[in-house]
């Protein structure tokens, strides 16, 4: 797989991405604002000898991902916040089976059908399990075109190294930008040989993939060895950008777009009123919740800032645990806090 740079969209970044880490199985349903996606991958899975199919509806599509994932392939879908909403049932039942699937999530305003706009409002869903049982998908949080596609071919082989879903959150903006990206080869990793998948029983032991237990205490074990790789997950596959925090007098905590809002009043501030610096959770599960947590130690004063009317910021005052002040500024509906918004909050925040 060779390094190739393009002048791209966000979601085409994705689905080009995708098909460099070998997908070649989509399914989807359309929405805006990641319509885009949809589109690319029509044309471009079936160029590769793909399987593209437009859904008759986003219930279908993830549960097409389902059984494709069970025979072993790589599959992804994508769809925006309420399409998301109606996938959950399906991406219980992959989360209860252990299927490696993608799934991108292009954020748009809400609740409801909301607008077309950016927004970050779907951060409690994809982090605190949107649909029924105790489950957990590994969710990154791209902030540019670039790194939008990196971590796509990262969750191809995170979701293939734990089995389990995988889940790109993007905001709206992020998904309709057009930026220089270079497209690069996640660094190897030795993924596990897929013995457990379903391609015919002639000659072997019957596979059964399913996330349905009725006998006694079986349910209850099969959670907790769920739990135990859960677990396994938050101590390895921690992502974070950390910028300039060591002389700060406010610590910004942003993701996605917000991010790139604090990194300009970062550069706005250099000289003054307050200096700020910024932690980037990339992995929003599992949470950097241990770096948050050491800074606090240190007396750090934090400020969320978040296209939505506050969702992250709760782990964020989670893992600092009282020792330090937390502030935040957002707003929601589809709409992002100004630079000037968050050099106001920071500034108030330094004064206490």
């Amino acid at each position: 797989m060779n390094e190739k740079r393009l002048l791209i969209t966000g979601n085409e970044a994705a689905g080009e991405a995708a098909i460099m880490a070998g997908c070649r199985h989509y399914y989807g349903y359309p929405i805006t604002p990641q319509n885009e996606l949809t589109a690319y991958m029509a044309r471009r899975i079936p160029e590769e000898g793909g399987v593209f199919v437009q859904a008759e509806s986003e219930l279908a599509a993830i549960n097409m991902c389902f059984g494709t994932a069970a025979t072993g392939k790589r599959v992804m879908t994508s769809s925006s916040s309420p399409g998301i909403s109606l996938k959950q049932e399906g991406i219980s039942y992959c989360a209860g089976a252990e299927l490696p699937v993608v799934i991108i999530n292009v954020m748009r305003g809400g609740p409801g059908l909301g607008n077309i706009e950016p927004s970050q409002g779907d951060y409690f869903q994809a982090t605190k399990g949107g649909g029924h049982g105790d489950y957990r998908l590994i969710v990154l949080a791209p902030f540019s075109v670039e790194e939008f596609a990196e971590l796509v071919m990262a969750g191809f082989d995170l979701a293939d190294l734990y089995r389990i879903p995988v889940l790109i959150l993007a905001d709206g903006q992020i998904g309709q930008m057009m930026e220089p990206a270079t497209f690069r080869p996640p660094p190897p990793r030795k993924l596990p040989e897929k013995d457990w998948t379903l391609t015919g029983a002639d000659g072997r032991e019957q596979h059964i993939v399913r996330s349905f237990f009725l006998k006694p205490g079986v349910l209850s074990k099969h959670c907790d060895r769920l739990q135990a790789k859960y677990a396994d997950i938050r101590k390895r596959e921690v992502r974070y950008d950390e910028r300039d925090v060591d002389e700060a007098d406010v610590v910004l905590v942003a993701y996605g777009t917000s991010a790139r809002i604090c990194m300009e009043a970062m550069r706005q501030t250099a000289n003054g009123p307050v200096k700020l610096g910024l932690i980037r959770p990339i992995s929003l599960w599992p949470f950097p919740e241990q770096v948050i947590r050491s800074w606090a130690e240190r007396g750090k004063t934090f400020l969320t800032v978040e296209m939505s009317a506050g969702q992250m910021v709760e782990d964020v005052r989670l893992a600092v645990e009282g020792r330090t002040r937390v502030g935040f500024v957002g707003r929601s509906g589809g709409g992002a806090p100004s630079t000037a918004d968050v050099i106001e909050a920071a500034t108030a925040l330094a004064k206490g």
